[in-house]
């Protein structure tokens, strides 16, 4: 059993490994040597790199969500694991197989993320800006539209899902840039080394990238949006989307991957501009983990399973409710607290299980009278 064990994290670590790779070498062909190349080695460049951002990831996540719960469920529970995994799944076969292949459109994945996160479709609202002139002769203003009513749709779903389930629906079930590797490869994380524990220094370093990233995320959409308005405003349409390539690439994508390697999962996700405004928006529908459900025996479990390096056990020793804008909502302290004290909640949540109660004292009144 461990002789299989150590097999299926080696072939997690190398399916992280060639994923990362990949990454890398397609993004350094695309935002680099693409534009300079032939048009029919352009060409080639962008379907190898669509076909491998649809297909390969789609099969990567499928495959690594296996091994993962392989791995871990092997010693531990794994309710809200397998929960999440099973969401990444059914993200990815829509937003990368599905949806494509029906509006016939292999970059929908550019459109899955609401602002402030990417600006991609204000760009594409714009005739001069570099992205809808790479487009427009390939998708059409039919194309074109289409893909916007995707993201207004699926900008919707992300929005109203955590008004009801918390930042837990996008962070930690349809994420497809970096909540899904947290997950779906966490065995495997970090590639060189061990865990390693994220200090207070660090926190609160990330706790000055997060409202950091967050203005730059914002000032770029306000920038958009006054630009589309015709007000007058400094920049060009060329520059502005330069530098947020160049953003995309050093501190998102890149910095994402470096965490992968070297230190933990969820590092981007410390400071990710629309993990902030989702932990707002959890905030206000009420996001909790509950700590009351039983006697918690001080074990530290919780606080070494929580990739967001969430003191849970200082909360659960009195009781009180787990409220950080940090919560990615994963769950993973539930899975391992070993006397079920917490649980995820949020107001809806709750409000569906009082039904349930409700519904179940009901029948449970009614039986005698059958």
């Amino acid at each position: 059993m461990k002789d299989n064990k150590t097999l299926e994290l080696k072939v997690l670590k190398t399916i992280l490994c060639v994923y990362i790779i990949l990454c890398i070498i397609i993004a350094g062909l695309n935002y680099g040597y693409a534009s300079k190349a032939d048009p029919e080695v352009a060409a080639f460049i962008a379907w190898f790199w669509h076909f491998y951002e649809n297909w390969i990831k789609t099969l990567f996540i499928v495959i690594c969500s296996f091994l993962t719960l392989r791995i871990i469920g092997k010693s531990k529970i794994t309710t809200m694991r397998k929960r999440n995994l099973i969401g990444f799944i059914v993200s990815a076969l829509v937003v990368h197989i599905v949806t494509p292949l029906i509006l016939n459109n292999s970059e929908l994945y550019f459109f899955t993320m609401p602002l402030p996160w990417t600006t991609t479709p204000l760009q594409l609202l714009n005739s001069k800006s570099s992205f809808y002139i790479s487009r427009f002769p390939v998708w059409g203003a039919a194309g074109i539209t289409a893909a916007l009513i995707f993201y207004v749709c699926a900008s919707a779903i992300v929005i109203l899902g955590t008004l009801l389930f918390g930042r837990r629906w996008q962070c930690s079930t349809l994420c497809l840039f970096n909540g899904f590797a947290a997950e779906v490869f966490a065995p495997a994380i970090p590639l060189i080394g061990k865990p390693k524990e994220v200090n207070q220094r660090i926190l609160k370093i990330f706790s000055v990238l997060r409202w950091i990233f967050l203005s730059i995320a914002l000032f770029f959409t306000l920038w958009w949006i006054l630009f589309l308005s015709g007000v007058p405003i400094g920049g060009s349409v060329k520059a502005i989307g330069k530098i947020e390539n160049y953003k995309y690439l050093s501190t998102e994508l890149l910095m994402a991957m470096f965490f992968w390697v070297a230190f933990i999962g969820r590092g981007y996700c410390y400071y990710c501009p629309l993990g902030t405004v989702l932990g707002l928006i959890g905030r206000a529908a009420g996001q909790k983990i509950t700590t009351d459900k039983a006697k918690c025996i001080q074990c530290n479990q919780c606080n070494k399973a929580c990739p967001m390096s969430i003191d849970i056990k200082d909360k659960a020793k009195d009781g009180k409710e787990v409220t950080s804008l940090s919560c990615v909502g994963c769950g993973h302290c539930v899975d391992t607290c070993p006397t079920r004290t917490l649980s995820y909640s949020t107001k809806f949540l709750e409000r569906v299980s009082r039904n349930r109660e409700i519904s179940s004292a009901k029948q449970q009144i009614n039986k005698p009278f059958e």
